[in-house]
């Protein structure tokens, strides 16, 4: 070593205190370091978990609010709305019911649609929540409007008041709403029972095909009872043939659905939270999907309408719950991944070896 390097040396070892142990000399003021971005660090996650932690409160309170918004709807709609003299015992009951009937349909839509786009956030992620949210919101729209102003590729309808403000004086804002949390709701339940680890092109297909037909399926207990009833929400100028619905329209729903399944799924293919899905996961998706199953059988059940009922259990409900089983509890382990311990940031110290000399 040189006089000049040999100065600098010294001068490094002067300024730092150093300890020295079995294998050798470490710089206390790396270690000090090191443990200042070990508390940053630390402190940063636990700022994110508490972020986390109220959104996640946040969206149970939607979910469980969506819930009983139906819940709410169904009573005043099979219960009060034909014995209005309930009204008499309750109170301020006129005055809760006229605010129900006109914003009810708004509210627990709302409330279903800010659950899942607060779930896809937490648990997916942005690029998964927008790469849904906005072509499901456009296509469906977009569908709605032809159908609403053309009849393709629904039928010949028009929607009625109780669902909010009218895009273009035809289709409620609400309604691309549902499409999208129905929509990922079905698909990532038809995702988790098909895919697995084998992304094949296939099994993308047909978990495209069966999100559609889950989707579809719902409208089979839905359409008749929302178009039907004592307080209908839209109405077919031409009634169809099955319960006053034209077969085309569930082609229209098959389809519309799919293709905006299909355009997530060109992008979820790069998005490593939706590959190897877990039942725990999917637990959300499977109780919104349910849960407006159910609203939608009890309005039928109400209409007296039970052969859609049965062909929803078995296309919609029944599949939504196999899918879900057929979802693995766990992720599957990559013994091909790296290490915990090899992931682990490396620290840059200053050491000698224990008896070196210069």
């Amino acid at each position: 070593m040189n006089t000049k390097s040999l100065q600098q040396h010294r001068q490094q070892s002067a300024e730092n205190f150093t300890k020295t142990g079995k294998w050798g000399t470490i710089s206390i003021r790396n270690v000090a370091d090191f443990q200042l971005r070990r508390m940053q660090a630390t402190e940063h996650a636990v700022e994110v978990y508490s972020d986390m932690t109220r959104l996640m409160r946040v969206e149970k309170w939607c979910l469980w609010g969506h819930v009983l918004s139906m819940a709410f709807g169904l009573a005043g709609l099979l219960w009060v709305m034909p014995h209005p003299e309930i009204l008499d015992y309750l109170p301020a009951g006129p005055t809760l019911y006229r605010w129900s009937m006109a914003g009810g349909g708004v509210v627990y839509i709302l409330l279903g649609t800010i659950a899942v786009a607060l779930y896809l956030r937490r648990v997916y992620g942005w690029q998964a929540l927008l790469s849904f949210m906005l072509p499901a919101l456009a296509i469906s729209l977009s569908s709605e409007l032809s159908g609403t102003s053309t009849g393709f590729p629904f039928g010949d309808y028009s929607y009625l008041n109780g669902l909010g403000y009218k895009v273009a004086g035809l289709v409620p804002f609400t309604i691309p709403l549902s499409w999208f949390y129905l929509g990922v709701s079905a698909y990532l339940l038809a995702r988790g029972g098909l895919l697995g680890e084998r992304m094949t092109w296939v099994r993308q297909l047909a978990a495209i095909a069966t999100g559609a037909l889950l989707l579809m399926s719902w409208d089979f207990v839905l359409d008749p009872a929302m178009s039907q009833t004592a307080m209908p929400f839209w109405y077919w100028h031409q009634p169809g043939a099955f319960f006053g619905m034209p077969y085309e329209n569930f082609a229209g729903w098959f389809v519309t659905g799919a293709i905006f399944m299909s355009v997530a799924a060109v992008f979820w293919r790069r998005n490593q939270r939706l590959q190897n899905l877990t039942r725990g996961q999917l637990t959300l998706p499977l109780v919104m999907y349910l849960a407006n199953f159910c609203f939608a059988m009890f309005m039928s059940v109400g209409g007296g309408i039970f052969v859609p009922i049965f062909l929803g259990l078995v296309v919609g409900a029944l599949p939504a719950i196999g899918c879900w089983l057929l979802t693995p509890v766990n992720q599957a382990f990559d013994t091909d991944a790296p290490s915990q311990e090899s992931q682990l940031p490396m620290i840059d110290m200053v050491t000698t070896p224990a008896g070196a000399s210069e």
